[in-house]
Formats: C-alpha cells, structure tokens, sequence
C-alpha cells in the first residue's frame, strides 16, 4: 500500500495559530420542525442560511451531544441550506435519552428520512467525533445523496479505539481526571469501564444515574482539548444534558456500535465511497479520538484530503481545527 501523502506543513502551521475570526457570522433558523422517525422518537431538526441554497447537513457528535448554535457557523449562509438535527434522545429530540430504537443504523435511516423530508436531492456532509462515524456510515449505505463529506476527529467505533480512550491510554495523560472518571466504580469493576458504567447509567436510582452520567461526561469534556475549556467541564455537571450525552454514548459503545469491528474502513465499505469528495480534518494530539483513525482511513481512501492541525486536541472549537473545517465548507461550495 502506497504512503499517503497529509498536509502537514509551515503553511498549516500558519493556519493552526490563526483565530477564531474564521468562523461565519451567527445566525438563526428561518424553519424549525420535528419529524416523527418511529413508534417512539420524534426529532427536532432546524434550517438556516440560504433557503434555495446548496444543501448541507450537520452532524453531531456524542452520541448524544446534541446541536448548538455555533454549529450553524461553519458554512457560509448566503450559499449554504444548512440542516442541523438532534439525533434520537439528544437534545431537543424526544424522548429525552432514550435507549430503545436507538441504533446506528437508525440514525443512518433518520439523515435519509430528513432529506427527504425537506425535499432535498443531494447534500454535503459534515461530521465530527461520533458525526464522522454517522457520516461514513451515511455514505456507505447511501452515497449518491452524498455530494462531499467534511469530516473531523475520526472515529469509527473500533474497540481499539474504545480501550485507549475508555480503558488504558489517555488515562497515562490525564490521570488527576482519570481518577475523578473511574472515582464512581468499584476497583473490582474496573478491568471493564464502559461495562460498569453501563450498569450504573442504567440503574433504577436516579442518583446512581445521574453521578455516573457527571463523571463520564466529565472525563470526556476534560480531554477534549489540547487546553481544557472551562466551559466544556462545566457543561458536564448539567443533569439533563450529561445524563442523555452519557447514557447514549454508553449504549452505543457498549454495543461496539452495531457493527462489525472496522467495518467502515473495510474496502468494500470504502469503495462506496471513493468517488465522493472527500475533506479530513485532525488534531494531532487528539487523545479522544486519536490521529491513527484518520490515517487508517486516509490509508483506506487515499483520494481524501487529510490536515493534521499540529497544535489542536479534539475539540472544533480549537482555532487550527475551526479554520480548515470553513475552508473545506468554502471549498465545496461550487458543488
């Protein structure tokens, strides 16, 4: 296999310590909605920017995370329909951190059901964290919707990905916040996290919920950046907020995702994908999400573009991260 070539260079150098100016101008929806996907889940969804404008479809992270309104930024509003949805259980998305049909593959379904229902053809597709797995998982089962994906942070659900984030990794690099996330488990328990956690998420006590739901979250919100944000860490001790983004990411997790072990980086998942446009954008010292997802994919569809932003973590709000992620958005704008 040939060595892909990445953009890592002095000028994106340059462009990792630019600010955060590069970001579009805030925005509100002209149409907000709810969609009724099943017996059980109704969606919020929203648009904003141009209403005859080139589609494109946010993606969120978690799962669970749900939408927020700095998401609507990434794309130019007087070229860009932009769609922004909260995923089954997450934000305003009812009901709230519910468990039952709640699948990858219902997701994947949910982002079909809502083009249609906005009437849109085609679309471009942006995705970070947990939205890079959703987008890839989209576009293998319906890539000719798909136009261009810009994705960020990749994660593909691999259990290796899952032990060093959950298990053994970047515990050696946080560990004051390591001990806070396994403070709430039993030392016998502790040989598997996210399986004990499991059981805690899902106790019938909503105290042993809810603590449990803080401290996942917690560790997740303090290891996202390169430099914590205090904000993110606060975040986490908002109850309703930490318990869907918790409980959700949990049950995915534990369920490996529904999928098979790398399935979307096997070639026959690739070459569904290989004609579609293809952006990338990676923090190098992303503990979260680890920089060797994205070259393993990068590896697997050398036609992508991959910028590894040498001074960023994890998190889109990190300034290298944010300005490659408008310049790809600008990029396909044309499409």
């Amino acid at each position: 296999m040939t060595v892909p070539d990445t953009r890592t260079s002095s000028a994106l150098l340059s462009c990792a310590l630019t600010t955060m100016a590069t970001l579009y101008a805030a925005i509100q929806p002209f149409e907000t909605g709810t969609l009724k996907v099943s017996d059980i889940h109704t969606l919020y969804y929203e648009v904003c920017g141009k209403d005859n404008g080139k589609p494109v479809v946010f993606l969120h992270g978690g799962p669970g995370g749900g939408i927020g309104d700095r998401d609507r930024q990434y794309f130019d509003p007087g070229v860009y329909k932009i769609v922004l949805f909260d995923q089954r259980g997450s934000g305003k998305s009812t009901p709230a951190a519910s468990l039952e049909q709640n699948t990858t593959w219902d997701l994947v379904e949910d982002v079909e059901r809502i083009r249609k229902h906005l009437g849109i053809d085609r679309w471009v597709v942006f995705g970070g964290s947990w939205g890079s797995t959703l987008a890839l998982a989209y576009a293998e089962t319906y890539p000719d919707p798909v136009k261009a994906l810009v994705l960020r942070g990749i994660f593909t659900l691999r259990k290796s990905e899952l032990l060093f984030f959950y298990q053994n990794g970047t515990s050696h690099l946080f560990p004051e916040a390591w001990d806070e996330y396994i403070a709430p488990i039993p030392e016998a328990e502790r040989g598997d996290m996210m399986k004990a956690y499991h059981t805690r998420l899902n106790s019938d006590d909503e105290d042993t919920r809810l603590i449990a739901a803080r401290a996942w979250a917690k560790w997740e919100m303090s290891t996202a950046s390169l430099i914590p944000d205090p904000d993110d860490i606060v975040r986490a001790d908002k109850d309703d907020w930490a318990n869907a983004f918790a409980r959700i990411e949990n049950h995915y997790f534990v369920n490996e995702g529904w999928m098979r072990d790398g399935q979307l980086l096997e070639k026959q998942s690739i070459d569904k994908i290989r004609h579609i446009p293809t952006v990338i954008v990676q923090g190098r010292y992303d503990v979260v999400c680890p920089a060797t997802t994205a070259w393993a994919l990068k590896k697997e569809l050398p036609e992508a573009e991959l910028h590894f932003v040498p001074n960023a973590g994890h998190s889109s709000k990190e300034d290298g991260i944010t300005k490659l992620l408008v310049e790809a958005t600008n990029k396909f704008r044309n499409l």
